[in-house]
This record gives C-alpha cells, sequence and structure tokens, in this order.
C-alpha cells in the first residue's frame, strides 16, 4: 500500500491540521533584534523590517546554512551574519551579495522561505501551510480597548492538546493550586458548555476564596477555547471590570510546546495593575508545570493507543477534543479539494 492511498492516523491528522493553523513564534516586544523560533520542527527568524512590519523567514540562508537570526535587518531584508547576503521579508528573495562587483549576478533562484506574518495579543502569528482556518479573533474581545502584556514564554514537554486540556481543566484546582487560588471545591457542579464548531464555550462564577486572587471580589469567568491552540478566560468583575488570561501553546514539536500566553485589561480596569495581573496568573501556569511535564503519553492519545476514563468534570476538555477532530477534518477536506 502506497503512501498516498493508505489512511493516516489521528496523530499525523493532528500534526497535518497544526501545520495548516496559527500559532505565535515570538513576543512583539522582542522583535528589537531578530529572533529565532521552531515551529514543528521547522527553524525560523522573526524580525521587525525598518519599516515597522513583523517578518517572518526560514532560519538557514542559502548561501552556505549560516543562521539569519543571528543577522541584522536593513530595510525590509534580513541580512545573514556569515557573508551579508540579505535576503527580503516578504517575497525571500536576495537582494544583495556583497561579493558580488555587479549585483545584476545575483543567483536568480538564491532565496528563502517566506511565512505570513501577524500581530496580535501581542505576539508574532505564523502559519508554515495554506491555513484553514482565520487567525483567532474571539468575538467577544472585538470591540473592547484592551491593553496586553505578553508574559516571558514557558516551555512545556507535552503537546498542544495536553496543554490546552491543563488549562481549560477544573477538576485540578484544588490539588494543584492551593497557593494561588486558596481552598476550592473538590466536588465540580454540573458544567454547562456549548460547543461552536472549533469553539468551545463555558461560564463558571468565581468565589474570590483566600488566595492571591482574592483582592478583586467575586467575578463571573467566560472560558473559550478554539482548537487547536487557543485557552482563555475573561474575568468579569462587577465593580472592577474586565481582565482576561490566554494562553496559546506553540508546537516546537508534537511532543513539546513553547507557551506562549498573556494578560489584558479594559484601558479602564479598576482592580489590579496588568502587571500584578500577570503575575497572579504566572503563579498558576508555574503550579501547573511540574505536574503537567509528567503526564504520559505527552500528547492526547488521539488513535487510543492507552486507555483513558472521564468523568462530568471533563466535559469542557472532551469538548475540545470533538472541537480538534473537526479541524482534522477540514483540513483533510480542504487538502482533498485542493486547497490547503
Amino acid at each position: 500500500m502506497t503512501q498516498q492511498t493508505r489512511t493516516l492516523s489521528k496523530r499525523e491528522q493532528a500534526e497535518r491540521a497544526m501545520r495548516h493553523s496559527w500559532f505565535p513564534v515570538a513576543r512583539s516586544v522582542d522583535l528589537g533584534a531578530p529572533q529565532p523560533a521552531v515551529l514543528l520542527g521547522e527553524q525560523l527568524t522573526v524580525f521587525r523590517d525598518d519599516e515597522g512590519t513583523a517578518r517572518v523567514t526560514a532560519r538557514r540562508c542559502p548561501h552556505r546554512g549560516a543562521d539569519l537570526s543571528l543577522g541584522k535587518v536593513h530595510g525590509r531584508s534580513i541580512g545573514c551574519p556569515y557573508h551579508g547576503w540579505r535576503f527580503d521579508g516578504a517575497d525571500g528573495g536576495c537582494t544583495y551579495v556583497p561579493s558580488l562587483a555587479d549585483q545584476g549576478r545575483i543567483p536568480p533562484k538564491a532565496k528563502v522561505p517566506v511565512y505570513p506574518a501577524v500581530e496580535r495579543f501581542g505576539h508574532v502569528w505564523t502559519v508554515l501551510e495554506e491555513p484553514v482556518t482565520e487567525l483567532y479573533d474571539p468575538e467577544a474581545w472585538r470591540g473592547r480597548d484592551l491593553q496586553w502584556l505578553a508574559a516571558e514564554p514557558l516551555h512545556s514537554p507535552t503537546g498542544v492538546a495536553v496543554a490546552i486540556e491543563n488549562f481549560r481543566d477544573v477538576a485540578h484546582f484544588p490539588f494543584v493550586h492551593q497557593v494561588s487560588m486558596g481552598p476550592t471545591p473538590e466536588v465540580v457542579e454540573p458544567l454547562e458548555v456549548r460547543r461552536d464548531g472549533l469553539d468551545v464555550h463555558m461560564e463558571r462564577p468565581l468565589d474570590a476564596g483566600s488566595g492571591d486572587w482574592a483582592a478583586q471580589g467575586d467575578c463571573m469567568m467566560a472560558y473559550q477555547c478554539t482548537a487547536p491552540g487557543l485557552a482563555s478566560i475573561s474575568y468579569h468583575y462587577a465593580r472592577a471590570g474586565l481582565r482576561i488570561v490566554a494562553g496559546f501553546p506553540s508546537p516546537v514539536s508534537y511532543e513539546q510546546v513553547k507557551i506562549f500566553w498573556g494578560v489584558a485589561n479594559d484601558r479602564d480596569f479598576q482592580g489590579d495593575s496588568i502587571e500584578e495581573c500577570l503575575r497572579v496568573e504566572e503563579m498558576v501556569y508555574l503550579e501547573d508545570l511540574p505536574i503537567v511535564e509528567n503526564i504520559r503519553p505527552r500528547e492526547v492519545p488521539w488513535d487510543g493507543e492507552v486507555p483513558e476514563f472521564s468523568a462530568p468534570a471533563d466535559l469542557f476538555t472532551l469538548n475540545y477534543r470533538r472541537a480538534f477532530g473537526e479541524l482534522m477534518r477540514r483540513t483533510e477536506a480542504a487538502l482533498a479539494s485542493g486547497q490547503g
């Protein structure tokens, strides 16, 4: 049976779907110099050109293989640190070879692969192959004057889906987050979850309790995740207003993520400063990491390779898996029709 005719495993479909999905590869604030990035094994360079536009290119210089992320920006181009060859950040073409007296003799095929680059939520996002969905744009955030603060990225030896499920799981709070959240009930109330295609939503009240979250009082939490890699909570406080935490785990490989994340406050938010909100949310992430990094397998067993058992408290994450499955199906359908 040939590669072309055999049925792909769910894991292979998940990997392929992610190659056609948007992920962050750098924080906008870090683009004072070119940044290296890895997305699903692809070595990338992220930089801001002299016009202020974020660019994403392959990292390898096609001349002699040097690392373009160590180079310098010249206009719209990234310059190689080894021999100074420059490549346009928009189309990848070589624009200058210092050793040539006649620039008309630049090898016409000398270019680097380039990828789309969009700045949103304080990060630079890209996609390796023709996207099957638009970049995340949660409806609840549209039209708001949000101030975003991108956190220092975290690293976790897990897949994207395991990372997202951890962000949105509610039954682990009393066991992992005693410090940040204070005592929380072990019994989880019946969850009301709705899924709309790739989006999963849920609302839960938050009783402030006695942890570091207590200062701003009770609130209503609006959970959202979108397959494959957005997970957020919008906190609606009666007195203070709206604040948000959002995680965007980006797959370095199938079983390793770089967790880009950040917080946002409405400009007129009356609670803690955005820096304090980030500090508190970081406590939660850092409590999670030692537990999550030891989960096995490191990614959701899409092909049922290990047994798993679920409870009603898993309703949200089970719907996320359904959303991810729908993304796989959309990707396969797009590729079959020649659109991807």
